[in-house]
């Protein structure tokens, strides 16, 4: 991995078209230490996150780039449509929006999509969407209605107490629903929990929410953001109970990793409640982002990745529980979308999934805890089966070196014994 560089001294840049000087490069760079460049983030970064201490300055692949990192023709589009045109106002039409919106909606049998850039962004549309599809013109169905953050969430109020919409539990659905369905706009679910720890339920468990979104009118969301787009073996993951949301939500992979696009797919009757100066994004729907995620879109059905996540899927879980290694709890995912939980308290040397995620590190795979002690593996769709078994093949040896080595390398002092409870 090289190391990454920082300016040293600056001369203006010449445009080569006018001859006129356009703002600075760096003269002379001096490389900078992954160590300083830790220091940096932690220093003037907000700490939501905390990540594994390893610098990337490239890479080839992780779970939000499905296509691999850098996929050349996705990054031929790219290239070619920043020299057209990046960014126009949703105030005009561009020639690339009309194409693309075409395009998404007929390869998954929707009638109109949402443009927006972020997986969060498409999650808030999809909310502020249904319940915007769900209030009246009837002014006495407002009145009293707010605050309208009231009651957004998995909680419901069953008689005096507070019960929770548990995942997987359809029982909870139902009674839910059959309390306050007549008051609900949507019921939001992923088909298999991503940040969770990779939760993959029941067969049939989709198509019972489904059945039961549909008795109590009542749409069905579901966040494809993490399991769309190939990642579980199908284009979209609901599609294994054969469940056809009122609204799918698009993330990560749908723009090949080399740009922010997300979308929020619905039939006209549900999307159309939006009108004109309700709802916004200066980037959403910009050229140069639908450009990319055409691409993206056909390169994962050209290169037929969702029956490669499917067969490579089933190997990396066939091989995991071949270990049978008792620090190893459950091996669980679809396609290439999985989890392996650590059963911490096996570990004789009171090892933690966070120390195990560095030995790993320092072998050569990179993967990170959720929850504690689950360990996601989301690699690119595009990985050689060769490149799956060597990665198998260290995560073997570091289940079995983990208790025996005296230091591993990268657990420094101050987190000595870290337990990650931070679930991205």
């Amino acid at each position: 991995m090289s190391p990454a560089v920082v300016p040293n001294s600056k001369l203006p840049i010449k445009d080569t078209r006018s001859g006129q000087s356009q703002g600075i490069v760096s003269k002379n760079v001096e490389p900078v230490s992954s160590a300083r460049i830790i220091s940096f983030e932690h220093e003037y970064g907000a700490h939501n996150y905390h990540p594994l201490p390893v610098v990337f300055e490239s890479a080839k692949g992780a779970k939000a780039v499905n296509q691999g990192h850098c996929h050349p023709r996705i990054v031929a589009t790219l290239v070619s449509q920043a020299q057209k045109l990046t960014l126009s106002s949703r105030a005009f039409y561009n020639s690339t929006f009309g194409v693309y919106a075409k395009y998404i909606t007929e390869l998954f049998g929707y009638e109109s999509v949402l443009p927006m850039n972020t997986g969060a962004e498409a999650v808030e549309t999809a909310v502020k969407l249904a319940r915007k599809w769900a209030m009246s013109t009837d002014p006495e169905s407002r009145t009293g209605f707010g605050p309208y953050l009231q009651n957004v969430g998995p909680t419901y109020t069953y008689g005096e107490e507070q019960r929770t919409i548990r995942y997987n539990h359809i029982e909870d659905l139902e009674e839910a629903l059959s309390i306050h369905g007549k008051n609900t706009a949507a019921f939001l679910v992923e088909p298999i929990q991503g940040e969770a720890g990779i939760v993959v339920p029941d067969d049939g468990y989709l198509a019972r929410v489904h059945s039961l979104c549909k008795k109590h009118n009542v749409l069905l969301i579901c966040d494809e953001i993490q399991t769309g787009l190939c990642r579980t073996g199908k284009m979209l993951a609901c599609e294994y109970d054969n469940v056809r949301p009122d609204i799918v939500l698009l993330g990560k992979a749908l723009s090949g990793g080399v740009y922010p696009v997300s979308a929020v797919l619905a039939d006209k009757h549900i999307m159309h409640v939006i009108q004109p100066g309700e709802h916004g994004s200066t980037y959403g729907g910009n050229p140069l982002g639908c450009a990319v995620s055409i691409t993206a879109l056909q390169v994962l059905q050209d290169e037929n990745l969702a029956a490669r996540a499917v067969r490579l899927g089933e190997h990396f879980r066939t091989k995991i529980r071949a270990l049978n290694h008792p620090l190893v709890a459950t091996v669980r995912g679809k396609g290439l979308l999985n989890a392996v939980v650590i059963d911490e308290s096996k570990s004789m040397s009171g090892r933690t999934a966070w120390q195990f995620c560095l030995l790993l590190k320092s072998r050569g795979v990179l993967a990170k805890p959720t929850h504690v002690n689950i360990i996601r593996f989301a690699p690119p769709l595009v990985i050689s089966e060769e490149d799956l078994d060597r990665a198998i093949h260290i995560i073997g040896q570091c289940l079995n070196d983990l208790d025996k080595i005296e230091d591993i390398p990268g657990d420094v002092l101050s987190e000595k014994g870290h337990r990650d409870t931070i679930t991205n």
